[in-house]
């Protein structure tokens, strides 16, 4: 009896801290949300869930839901397909090998905010490197404000969020490729198996489990992620950018609408708890079969 509980016992300090650290904010979200509140957080009359229904028919807070899901999907999708075939290169074994990786994890250790404001220099409208150089090849003949518009703006932000993630997907992607055997590609290419054969059979299954743990840690990461956005357009253009997280830090510290802010804040909270128990859901079901 002792000796079952003795796990659990020497655990609990650790999940103790974990649940204050998780749910004390939360329960404080959730006691701001639900009453008026001043611009300086003083809590007035409880109003149940007006400041959701207010979020509900707000159109900034509905166009910046939607823009959210196409970040955060589209950076992780684009991610993953550079990452896999970045990091089968990286495995494999030639001349430079190392220099290679650290060049490739290299922006990973660089500040994101840092990047961000190189990036919204190198998409200056009229004197950026990148209007330079499309100027220089001839594939332009007059310079494009890049920033001025979200048609524009949005997938340039959504390119440099790939380039930003594929660092940190390649570093796992490399652990989950270094754990399988050579000896399963020796036995297929005796076996007359082709590169995407091997590929098919044998890497992407064995890389499965790596691959749910990139998902899911990249979902949360982007989801949340701020200084992309923030740093170079604000969200604007007139919050054609916005992503939720940049729309929450609007309605608290430029509009002072705590309350609402916090209801943005439950809202990015149930959707990413919703997600994860869903993904891994799936992914233990697909284990036990």
């Amino acid at each position: 009896m002792y000796s079952r509980a003795l796990p659990y016992l020497l655990i609990l300090p650790s999940l103790f801290l974990a649940a204050v650290v998780i749910f004390w904010p939360v329960y404080d979200l959730v006691q701001i949300s639900t009453h008026d509140v001043s611009r300086f957080g003083q809590l007035r009359d409880f109003i149940g869930l007006a400041n959701f229904a207010a979020l509900a028919d707000d159109p900034d807070f509905m166009a910046a839901l939607w823009r959210t899901g196409l970040w955060t999907l589209s950076v992780v999708a684009g991610a993953l397909v550079l990452s896999i075939p970045v990091a089968m290169i990286l495995n494999s074994d030639f001349y430079g090998r190392s220099v290679a990786r650290v060049i490739i994890l290299l922006p990973w250790a660089v500040s994101l905010t840092m990047t961000a404001v190189v990036w919204r220099w190198a998409l200056n409208g009229e004197s950026g490197m990148l209007n330079s150089a499309l100027m220089g090849l001839g594939i332009i003949d007059q310079n494009i404000q890049w920033l001025a518009s979200a048609s524009t703006a949005f997938p340039m932000q959504v390119l440099i969020g790939v380039l930003v993630t594929v660092p940190f997907t390649v570093t796992i992607f490399l652990g989950g490729l270094s754990s399988i055997p050579d000896d399963l590609y020796e036995a297929a290419a005796l076996e007359g198996a082709s590169g995407w054969q091997q590929f098919r059979t044998i890497t992407l299954p064995l890389l499965k489990p790596f691959i749910n743990i990139a998902i899911v840690l990249n979902m949360i990461y982007v989801f949340n992620s701020f200084p992309i956005i923030w740093v170079m357009t604000q969200g604007g253009p007139a919050n054609s950018t916005d992503i939720l997280v940049t729309y929450l830090y609007k309605l608290a510290f430029r509009v002072g609408k705590l309350g609402e802010a916090s209801a943005v804040s439950l809202v990015m909270f149930a959707i990413l708890l919703v997600f994860t128990m869903i993904y891994v859901r799936l992914a233990m079901r697909e284990r036990e079969a």
